[in-house]
């Protein structure tokens, strides 16, 4: 299976690691086929953690619900063969709680979000580059959330 390192660096939200990590095989799986060759990270922070990260890597000092850092340039296509780490995920469980009730989601529903948004960018989705890329990338997380079985 894929191996996904999970870590919560948080106290206020328990996070549901196991169904995270069911989550996240189903939508490579079922995107992409063989999983085994790809790793991935996923880290949960407080608004005080992703402000600095997007501060530093992205130069906006404010919190943000999530950020990615792709290992390798290009996304999907460019990945070694044999095996390779996708990168990082990086979420603010405090910005994810704050959309979840803003947009009358569960937590959960907003996490899964946020996880397909991440794994996206990953992948090469970038939906700041174009308003064309924009709507490539809206696609995609249409496809992924349908794979989770979820309404968009």
């Amino acid at each position: 299976m894929m191996p996904i390192t999970i870590q919560n660096k948080q106290k206020k939200i328990k996070i549901p690691s196991q169904k995270i990590q069911k989550w996240m095989k189903k939508l490579f799986t079922k995107k992409w086929g063989n999983n085994e060759k790809y790793e991935l990270s996923i880290l949960f922070v407080s608004d005080l953690k992703i402000q600095k990260l997007n501060r530093f890597y992205r130069g906006k000092n404010k919190p943000t619900d999530v950020l990615s850092f792709p290992l390798q340039e290009g996304g999907l296509k460019h990945l070694n063969r044999h095996i390779a780490a996708l990168g990082d995920i990086v979420i603010s469980v405090d910005t994810a709680k704050r959309n979840a009730q803003k947009f009358g989601k569960t937590f959960e529903e907003e996490l899964q979000f946020l996880l397909i948004h991440g794994f996206l960018h990953l992948l090469g989705y970038d939906h700041e580059k174009s308003k064309k890329e924009e709507k490539r990338m809206q696609r995609q997380e249409k496809i992924l959330w349908n794979i989770l079985k979820l309404k968009i």
